[in-house]
C-alpha cells in the first residue's frame, strides 16, 4: 500500500470587514459597496465565503434586496452563452 502524503493547509480566519472597520456602512444607496457581495450572476455571496458575521450578513442581504427593488443592483446578471 502506498502511503498517502497529506498536506495540512492553514486556513486564515476570515474577519468581518464591517466589524473590523466601523467607518464602513451597509446602505442600499451605495451599490459600489454592495457589489462585492454579489456574484456576476446577481446572487448574494454566502457568509462562509465572504467572511461576514451573521449579524452583518442579515443586514447586507436586506440592503441588497432593497437596492435591487429600486434598480441600483440587478436581480440577475448576464446570461450570455
Amino acid at each position: 500500500m502506498a502511503v498517502m502524503n497529506k498536506r495540512r493547509f492553514f486556513h486564515r480566519r476570515k474577519v468581518c470587514r464591517f466589524c473590523a472597520d466601523s467607518k464602513l456602512r451597509i446602505d442600499y444607496k451605495e451599490p459600489n459597496t454592495l457589489k462585492y457581495f454579489i456574484t456576476e450572476r446577481g446572487k448574494i455571496i454566502p457568509r462562509r465565503i465572504s467572511g461576514t458575521c451573521a449579524r452583518h450578513q442579515r443586514h447586507l442581504a436586506l440592503e441588497i434586496k432593497r437596492a435591487r427593488k429600486i434598480a441600483l443592483l440587478p436581480y440577475v446578471g448576464n446570461y450570455e452563452q
